[in-house]
């Protein structure tokens, strides 16, 4: 019999943040993914939410979500990543504390993945200024008055060492990135996802379930 408790001690834990207006579908593919890699099999990793309180929020779509824990409880040395999805008020002094929490991430070379408006809050926390890394748009990003625009990339999502940033469209890729860096699929089973889901051909889906079963 399989020993569940100890696969769950083994397991990590990704952090994403939640917050009211949160576009709920950015991060959706990835941390679907994380949680639940393929069926029968378990994850290495363990999806959990933080908020800037512990009060309940509402998504852009309307789900009501409970974080799990408060963000001034999430320490680095915890965490295998930290995902930011877009939401109304990333320009808003109340994200304060999460970009810091972003920079303490950084700082300690745990990766960082943003996407759309949590890509505006990276820049302002200067966390762009040296990297590679794209958004909704050029001008949109500049008017952060951040200092990185000779590093802005027209992709539709780019890594630099350890901080993934992705334009609103960009939920795919991102995940893409984000599911390399985390390991979740060995490269050919993640060439093989990723063909699925962007071109929607069936030979890809026998490809992953292949490359799967046999590790690569």
């Amino acid at each position: 019999m399989k020993d569940e408790s100890a696969s769950q001690q083994d397991q990590r834990d990704v952090h994403v943040l939640v917050l009211d207006t949160m576009a709920d579908w950015e991060p959706a593919i990835a941390i679907a993914h994380i949680n639940r890699p393929a069926p029968g099999k378990p994850s290495r990793y363990r999806v959990r939410t933080v908020g800037l309180g512990r009060t309940s929020i509402r998504s852009m779509g309307g789900l009501v979500i409970t974080p799990d824990l408060d963000l001034s409880d999430l320490a680095a040395r915890d965490s295998a990543m930290l995902i930011l999805p877009g939401a109304d008020i990333w320009q808003d002094a109340i994200m304060e504390p999460a970009l810091a929490k972003a920079r303490d991430f950084v700082d300690a070379g745990v990766p960082v993945a943003a996407i759309c408006g949590a890509t505006f809050g990276l820049a302002r926390a200067g966390l762009l200024d040296d990297r590679r890394h794209t958004s909704n748009d050029r001008g949109w990003l500049a008017s952060s008055g951040y200092r990185g625009g000779a590093h802005y990339v027209d992709e539709p999502a780019v890594e630099d060492r350890g901080v993934i940033t992705a334009s609103v469209t960009a939920s795919l890729e991102f995940a893409r990135l984000i599911l390399a860096r985390l390991a979740v699929f060995p490269n050919k089973a993640l060439d093989a996802w990723y063909g699925l889901y962007k071109t929607g051909n069936p030979a890809c889906y026998f490809e992953l379930m292949e490359s799967l079963s046999h590790g690569g």
